[in-house]
Order: C-alpha cells, then sequence, then structure tokens
C-alpha cells in the first residue's frame, strides 16, 4: 500500500540522487519499493509507526531531533500538517545538507502545500513547483543551505484547567507538530474535569501529546505512578518536559499502540487520536480500546473523550460490557467503562 505522496515520490524517481533523506514519510511500503529501485536512502521520522514501516532504511533516525552528522545529496521532506511543524523540520536539516544537496517538498493538495510557495518566502526560502499528479504536489526547495532557519526549543505555556472538581495551574511545554501545540482543546478540558475519580494506583496518559492531563493529575494526587505515551516522539520529548518543568515523576514512552512492555493500570485516560496524516482513520482508536482491558487491573477504569460522531460508545460496550457517558459539550463526549476482571 501506497499513499499518494509515496506514489508521486516514485513517479519522481530520477530526482532521487545520490544518498537520499526521507523525512516524515508515511507508514507504507514506499521503503520497500525504494529498496527494489536500488535508492540508498535513510530516514529522519518522529512517528513510531513510520520508524516500523521504515526498519529497512540504511539508517532510521527515530526521535524529536534529527541526530545526525552525515550529509546527503538528497532530501525529500512529506509536508507536515501544521506550516509551524515545517520550520521546526526545515531548521533540523542544517546539519544534512551542504550547497548541493537537493531539498524536495512532497505533500497533499488539501494538506496546505498549495500555499507553499508564499510561505517559503516568508522563511527567506524558494520553492517552486515540479510536478502535479495523485492530487499531490512536487517542489524543489531552494536557499535552505544559504540561510539556515534557527532551530527551535520548546515552547513554554501556562494554562489553568479545572480537574475533577478542582482548578489547577500548570505550565508546560510543547514543540511545533505537537497536537494542540501550545493550546488546551476543548475535549481534553471536559475530559479533565470528570477525572476526579483517578485518585491512586498506576495511571496511563495514552496517547498524551504534551503530557498535560498526566501533569495536572499528578499536581493533585502525587502518590499516582503515572506512565505516559505516544506514537510521535514530538510529543514524547514535550511531556518529558512538562514533567521537568513541574518537577514531577512519569515514565514516558513513545510507541505506537499498547504494548506488552506496559504494566497493568488502575486507570487509563486517553483523548485518543482519529486520523493518520490528514485521513480519518478510527482504526487507532478501535484497537486500542478493545486492548485495554489487558492492560487493567480488576476494578480498573477507562476514561476517554471522543467526537459524538464516532462510535466509541459501541465499542466501549463490545470491549467492556458497559459504558457510562459522563459528560457532553461542545460536539464532545466523555465515556468511562470499568473493567470487572
Amino acid at each position: 500500500m501506497l499513499f499518494p505522496q509515496s506514489q508521486l515520490v516514485l513517479r519522481n524517481r530520477n530526482d532521487l540522487q545520490g544518498k537520499v533523506l526521507l523525512v516524515e514519510p508515511m507508514a507504507d511500503d514506499l521503503a520497500q519499493e525504494l529498496q527494489a529501485a536500488a535508492v540508498d536512502f535513510s530516514v529522519y521520522c518522529t512517528d513510531a509507526a513510520v520508524a516500523k514501516a521504515f526498519d529497512r532504511a540504511r539508517n532510521c533516525f527515530f526521535s524529536a531531533r534529527l541526530n545526525c552528522q552525515e550529509q546527503f545529496d538528497t532530501v525529500v521532506l512529506f509536508y507536515p500538517k501544521s506550516k509551524e511543524q515545517l520550520a521546526f523540520t526545515l531548521a533540523e536539516l542544517a546539519p544534512v545538507i551542504n550547497a548541493d544537496t537537493l531539498v524536495y517538498l512532497v505533500g497533499d493538495n488539501k494538506g496546505g502545500i498549495k500555499s507553499l510557495v508564499a510561505h517559503a518566502e516568508k522563511l527567506g526560502l524558494h520553492a517552486h513547483k515540479l510536478d502535479n499528479a495523485k492530487h499531490c504536489l512536487w517542489f524543489v526547495l531552494n536557499g535552505l543551505f544559504d540561510k539556515p532557519l534557527p532551530k527551535q526549543d520548546f515552547g513554554r505555556f501556562t494554562l489553568t484547567a479545572q480537574v475533577g472538581t478542582n482548578s489547577q495551574q500548570l505550565q508546560f511545554c510543547s514543540l511545533p507538530g505537537v497536537f494542540n501545540h501550545g493550546k488546551l482543546d476543548a475535549g481534553t478540558a471536559l475530559l479533565l474535569k470528570q477525572l476526579g475519580h483517578v485518585q491512586a494506583g498506576k495511571v496511563l496518559d495514552f496517547a498524551c501529546g504534551a503530557g498535560i492531563i498526566g501533569a495536572l493529575l499528578k499536581l493533585q494526587q502525587p502518590a499516582l505512578e503515572l506512565y505516559a505515551t505516544d506514537i510521535c516522539a514530538l510529543a514524547v520529548a514535550s511531556a518529558q518536559a512538562t514533567l521537568q518543568l513541574n518537577k514531577l515523576q512519569g515514565t514516558t514512552l513513545c510507541q505506537d499502540g499498547l504494548t506488552a512492555n506496559l504494566p497493568k493500570f488502575q486507570h487509563i485516560v486517553s483523548n485518543p487520536p482519529f486520523h493518520t496524516g490528514l485521513k480519518t482513520d478510527l482504526s487507532v482508536a478501535e484497537l486500542f480500546i478493545s486492548q485495554c482491558k489487558q492492560h487493567l487491573t480488576s476494578g480498573g477504569t477507562l476514561t476517554l473523550v471522543a467526537n459524538a460522531h464516532l462510535p466509541y460508545a459501541q465499542w466501549l460496550q463490545q470491549a467492556f460490557g458497559n459504558v457510562k457517558e459522563l459528560a457532553r459539550q461542545q460536539g464532545f463526549v466523555v465515556y468511562h467503562s470499568k473493567f470487572a476482571g
């Protein structure tokens, strides 16, 4: 299976000269196709599923930051969901390019890449469209070596949220590309109000983003044993920084879904994702719900927030045999299920 962006990369195979670095590609079969075409490629990605898909690459740099001193002849950057992340990622490329490196960008027409020419100009760069197919665009980007972008550190933000019945202030850290970078979204705010029952034991903040939920719970209940996981290395790095900023203890893990290395929890809380890239993808949340019982102690609870139109209540009923609606507001619903054991 190939996403349209990957299909357009293969269509422009002749542009992939010398040592190639793919940046934030899709989790598909592009690695096998490039191997078959004898392309010498490495990968820089911040997504655990992508890292798994590209484990055949000569090198796979899977981390929030690009820790590499090798230089590449060709760089292909898959256009990110946020323009803020584009500037962040371009800044990370400075050590791996030289005056002769060719930098290309590929992206879905609906993902913002249509505005790349204007955005590049604001960054002091120049983008030129080379190809248009598969509802995607292929650009070459000039000027990055001559005018490298400044590397970005964590943004530090402050919020006040209601956790259960108590109001709590939190300073948190966030990198571009993290879900709702620098903000508390309405769904998470609603979920936090329904977490008064999380008082003790091991707690998992699944799809933790910048670590806001876990950090707020830990501030109110310091004895909690907190775990925070996310598929995105940018999110996990932000969650780690958030915990450190607030002098809180917790275990942060970057991984794809619930895995065997996790212990059993008294409580799992989540605002789970329902997109893969730009596309709606309910399989992540459905699999997460179906697997939660294996990671809960007897009497353990799962509390999550979802868009009201999604079939989470049905999946929770199937998995647990019970589901309660704790709150509904602004198109969001908080659901709660208990594992009888």
